[in-house]
């Protein structure tokens, strides 16, 4: 009886192996049959939401590149090496997160097995100990107690002491069945787990492999480039064309952000629009009930007053409904919607919002100043931002929450991010090592955006900040603190 109790106990599962992996750069390969784990399918739909943001910025940069009079293709292949480092070291550093929050769900999910595992073992032996014990009493308890011709008290309280076991028993087994059932969902649950640190797994080997080509490929440019980027650098030209670059993209993210600004002030508007007009059909929605209900108990008054006189019974009418106003569907907790690349690089701070942190803002960076605003730039033109001397892989933080308004590598700039504050208030982090950001993506004050470096073909490892207003360079110190 014991064994035909535990029947319903689930077969262990055979372990699955894992199918080798294509070793393809940032992209996972599915798993066989088709079958994919979460992670792989919101990973997939983030990709595709960024589509149309890079899509737009790319369209951007080759503008600019086709206004640029001079080109030299071992400078761009060291921008693109720079930026390919760039992207592979923040994905090691994604895939680092994602390996460690899988792990420490693992070790939840061993803890809850375990857990369930004691707690059915207990239930099989208190099972088993009820079980054996109808057996030595036997089925015919009840029979005999009601042709023993004992007390009727007492054979009822014996009856009802023995429907208490039963129904004992009954959720025993309930619970035991509820419990291996959770088992299943466990065993479930830890697999789809290590299924996905296998992902993982094999994703950071593909991105180590890319970051040592990457970086193999940009200590070669660097070793036939050096003498002459150092030499580039101290040319007058060479700056000056690099200024002109940065305000040509400034000039061009100012006038999109005006433009992405203004659609989404429009579509706020549409927004709010259609929210008053449902509210105004609502409320004369309820009011025309109102109204009929009204009417409708007015003539049942008047109806009922004549039957008083005539002595008939009145006219039924219909009972008059209530007024229903149709409820808003539950919200549930989703995250907000992708912004559409009209207006993705928008900010949705208030106005003035910027301008109230004036003289707070922490410094981008910990490291020592270098070169002021306005100072001489060896033989080229003065330093339009602040530049900081700080180790390769220092954390670079934004100084405002913002919006994110461009996140590539530039000539003469290495690997660059803008962030738009609103107002059309820009603040600028070039020369960086890694960009740890995309265009459109939402910052706070403090947030890492970047580690610096020594990207574009600087000559000493930092970060170059600046700030900017309708386009235009404004001096970082009356801003920030540093």
């Amino acid at each position: 009886m014991l064994a035909c109790a535990l029947a319903f106990a689930p077969a262990k599962a055979e372990p699955r192996k894992a199918e080798p992996r294509k070793a393809e750069p940032r992209q996972a390969e599915p798993r066989q049959g088709g079958r994919q784990t979460e992670r792989s399918k919101q990973k997939a739909a983030a990709e595709a939401s960024r589509a149309a943001i890079q899509q737009k910025l790319g369209a951007l940069k080759k503008d600019i590149s086709r206004t640029e009079s001079e080109k030299e293709d071992a400078a761009d292949e060291l921008s693109a090496s720079e930026q390919a480092i760039s992207d592979a070291s923040r994905a090691l550093r994604d895939l680092a997160e994602e390996q460690a929050a899988t792990n420490a769900k693992l070790k939840d999910l061993a803890g809850e097995q375990d857990r369930l595992a004691a707690t059915i073992a207990a239930q099989k032996q208190q099972l088993a100990k009820l079980l054996r014990e109808n057996y030595v009493a036997g089925n015919e308890d009840r029979i005999k107690l009601l042709l023993s011709g004992d007390n009727p008290n007492r054979i009822n309280r014996d009856l009802q002491m023995m429907g208490y076991v039963s129904q004992a028993q009954a959720r025993l087994l309930n619970a035991l069945r509820g419990n291996l059932a959770a088992v299943e969902t466990n065993h479930a649950q830890t697999q789809n787990a290590k299924d996905e640190l296998e992902e993982i797994a094999g994703e950071q080997r593909d991105q180590k492999a890319l970051l040592e080509k990457e970086k193999a490929k940009r200590a070669a440019l660097l070793a036939n480039l050096s003498d002459k980027l150092v030499s580039q650098r101290k040319q007058a030209s060479s700056l000056e064309r690099d200024e002109q670059r940065m305000s040509g993209l400034v000039d061009e993210l100012t006038r999109i952000i005006r433009e992405q600004e203004i659609a989404a002030a429009a579509e706020r508007k549409r927004q709010q629009a259609l929210a008053e007009a449902r509210a105004k059909a609502a409320a004369e929605a309820k009011a025309r009930a109102l109204a009929r209900a009204k009417a409708l108990q007015l003539e049942r008054e008047r109806l009922a007053r004549e039957a008083a006189k005539t002595g008939k019974p009145a006219k039924p009418l219909p009972v008059p409904e209530e007024p229903k106003v149709a409820d808003e569907p539950a919200q549930e907790k989703a995250p907000p919607p992708q912004r559409s690349a009209d207006t993705a690089l928008a900010s949705n701070l208030p106005s003035g919002a910027f301008e109230s942190l004036r003289g707070r803002m922490p410094a981008p960076i910990a490291g020592k100043v270098a070169a002021r605003f306005g100072a001489k730039r060896a033989d080229g033109p003065v330093w339009r931002g602040v530049f900081f001397r700080a180790a390769q892989g220092t954390e670079v933080r934004a100084v405002a929450p913002g919006r994110i308004a461009y996140a590539k590598g530039m000539r003469g700039w290495g690997n660059l991010i803008i962030i738009n504050h609103g107002g059309e208030y820009l603040s600028i982090y070039g020369f960086n090592e890694t960009l740890l950001k995309e265009a459109g993506d939402t910052v706070k004050a403090g947030d890492v955006i970047a580690t610096a470096g020594n990207t574009g073909g600087n000559e000493e490892s930092g970060l170059y900040f600046e700030l900017r207003h309708l386009g235009k360079p404004i001096d970082p110190a009356g801003w920030v603190k540093f």
